[in-house]
């Protein structure tokens, strides 16, 4: 069915829309454009661990990864058969036993303090050594330094702590670098990743390595229908002696969620105009985080833009902002908007309780005419 359409007949504001038909075609297409000897594809569950897009992405990954015990409980309790990996800087002893027990496959060592805690615990486990390499990124949103991962330093000696301790096997690394990327830029970070790592596995010893690229495919909340050039990634990753995997989280699911809300008011003040909107970024951080316009459609009201005005939230700070002076048509009081592009670190990146505005309702577009695809326990 057309979303605006389902969109226009929400019968409580703010709502999360989530397409999950849509979601999976999206996710199949990456799936087929990495191909069959193309890289693992692991879902980065940060971006957005709502459990029915956890199911409608599962058919289409090799796996998830986790960056908390929170994360990992949740995921194994959705997704019980899951491959997973268990990233991310700061984990505690609980959360590392927790890794064991609940089956992660890989566990990513951020530092050697956080190796030497795994060796204490005495139980066998998959290691793949986080890598903080001084490669420069030109163009990345983020750069991921500093807490994450290590240097060769710190490196070859996490290596010989594992080549000591026979419960501790080590496959690989893993390189997330940086984000916001695009195909040729992450080609080029790709293979100066390979050419470190392949020489450094070998010279530890390691058999039928394992070179996790992590994810960081850009996504342009400017232009809402473009996409990252999987077929050309995939394409362009040299053929290696070692497994590759990558973790994209923001690039599979941005697309296939909205943030739908109403206007409470409409006011003018020093020459310019307020829409303001009910919830706020306290709902939505992404476009205060990133310092961008979200891409919105304004579903009731009539004519073309006419006018210019800053989309609103309800929260008593100037940065409460979706849109900045952008043009609208005539908007008043009850016109629903539609926020695009709201399916990775929005609800779940933003600063819930603050003010204690109410929650937001969650939905999911029906698969087809008439026919509902709310998940158990979904908000209906």
């Amino acid at each position: 069915m057309n979303p605006f359409s389902y969109m226009r007949g929400i019968d409580r504001f703010p709502a999360y829309v989530y397409d999950l038909a849509g979601l999976s075609d999206h996710a199949g297409s990456v799936r087929g454009a990495l191909g069959p000897d193309g890289p693992e594809l692991f879902y980065a569950a940060k971006a957005n661990p709502d459990p029915a897009v956890l199911r409608a992405l599962a058919p289409h990954m090799d796996g998830v990864e986790i960056s908390s015990g929170g994360e990992l409980a949740h995921v194994r309790a959705t997704l019980p058969d899951a491959r997973l990996a268990f990233g991310g800087p700061g984990k505690t002893d609980e959360e590392l036993a927790l890794a064991h027990d609940l089956g992660v496959e890989r566990v990513h060592v951020e530092s050697p303090n956080e190796l030497a805690r795994l060796v204490e615990t005495a139980r066998p486990v998959g290691i793949l050594l986080r890598v903080n390499l001084p490669f420069r990124t030109p163009g990345a949103a983020l750069q991921m330094s500093g807490p994450f991962g290590m240097d060769e330093e710190a490196l070859d000696a996490c290596a010989r702590t594992i080549a000591r301790n026979p419960r501790l096997t080590l496959h690989g690394v893993h390189a997330h670098l940086a984000s916001g990327l695009d195909a040729p830029a992450m080609l080029d970070l790709a293979e100066r990743i390979i050419e470190w790592a392949l020489p450094w596995l070998e010279a530890h010893g390691v058999d039928a390595p394992e070179i996790n690229l992590g994810g960081g495919m850009a996504v342009d909340y400017r232009s809402p229908e473009s996409r990252f050039d999987w077929k050309g990634y995939a394409a362009g990753l040299p053929a290696v002696p070692a497994r590759l995997r990558i973790e994209p989280g923001r690039a599979l699911t941005a697309y296939h969620g909205w943030y739908v809300t109403d206007v409470l008011d409409v006011k003018s003040t020093r020459g310019e105009t307020y829409a303001v909107l009910r919830g706020g970024t306290h709902h939505l951080r992404t476009p205060v985080t990133k310092g961008h316009d979200q891409p919105f459609t304004v579903l009731t009201a009539e004519g073309e833009p006419c006018r210019r005005a800053t989309l609103v939230g309800q929260l008593c700070t100037p940065k409460d902002v979706f849109a900045h002076d952008v043009p609208v048509p005539h908007l008043r009081p009850g016109d629903i908007i539609a926020f695009a592009m709201a399916g990775a670190y929005a609800w779940n990146i933003s600063h819930h309780d603050f003010l204690m505005h109410p929650k937001p309702a969650f939905r999911y577009l029906p698969t087809r005419e008439g026919q509902n695809s709310f998940p158990a326990g979904a908000s209906q």
